[in-house]
């Protein structure tokens, strides 16, 4: 029961955070702001170019605003990678896509995936793109600020977050099918 209703205030915390975002501009005209093209990524390399994602500071904290196509509809894991490369990799003796990428950014060391409050810092708030492939979307990453991401991968994962290494690790989100490099 208890578990329940930690997760369920921890969910409804992220939703608080991210209705913030969408609701809040930053307040500072002179904020620098840092840009990502997003392109398809797959086993065989970084494929077609499939939008943008502009990154900007704001008292709330990190303010990403998502311009991208040609998505599968629905929820997807999205989160900041500790190395600022797009390029498949081997892991586990086969190559998989985005992997040079590396993990979610976790320069905290915390010892578990989970929400954008409480687990790695590169843990963002689920992407969720409309019936048509697109994502247009404003999200906060509350505790991030544009100094710490620069140069660093953003990754849209294959399937959604449950914000928990359970039943799946990180988020069951699975395989890596967009990634940016951020400026």
């Amino acid at each position: 029961m208890s578990s329940s209703l930690f997760k369920s205030t921890t969910l409804s915390a992220i939703a608080g955070v991210a209705m913030l975002g969408c609701t809040h501009s930053p307040t500072s005209s002179t904020s620098a702001e840092n840009q990502a093209t997003v392109h398809a990524v797959s086993a065989q390399g970084v494929g077609k170019e499939i939008g943008t994602i502009k990154f900007k500071d704001s008292p709330t904290g990190l303010v990403i605003n998502t311009h991208l196509s040609e998505l599968p509809p629905g929820p997807h894991g999205f989160h900041i990678h500790e190395k600022g490369s797009c390029d498949p990799a081997e892991k586990d003796g086969k190559i998989g896509a985005a992997i040079a990428a590396g993990g979610h950014f976790n320069p905290n060391q915390a010892p578990h995936h989970g929400t954008p409050i409480t687990g790695h810092l590169g843990d963002l708030p689920l992407l969720n793109v409309n019936a048509q492939g697109n994502a247009k979307v404003t999200l906060v990453a509350p505790r991030l600020k544009l100094a710490d991401v620069q140069g660093l991968a953003i990754m849209v994962h294959a399937g959604g977050d449950n914000y928990a290494d359970q039943p799946k690790p990180l988020g069951g989100g699975g395989d890596r099918i967009a990634c940016g490099l951020i400026r």
